[in-house]
């Protein structure tokens, strides 16, 4: 009897140990997910940014290479 019960007691030892881990590895987990988010946020606005940019810099430009003459040597 006593014998189980060392048993029983080392196995809840385990468990709980086995338990802050994942606990520690959830948090881990969670912060870099967090990190992650805001990281793809701050991607998507520059995207998005450099997107508006490059059509203005397209509407500033709005010539049609075709309407150019042909260059010297035609």
């Amino acid at each position: 009897m006593a014998g189980e019960r060392v048993d029983l007691e080392q196995r809840l030892t385990e468990l709980e140990v086995r338990l802050t881990f994942i606990d520690d590895s959830v948090h881990a987990l969670a912060t870099a997910d967090a990190e992650q988010s805001l990281r793809i946020a701050a991607l998507e606005r520059i995207v998005r940014d450099l997107r508006n940019e490059l059509a203005t810099m397209r509407a500033d430009s709005s010539h049609d290479p075709h309407d150019e003459p042909p260059p010297p040597h035609y």
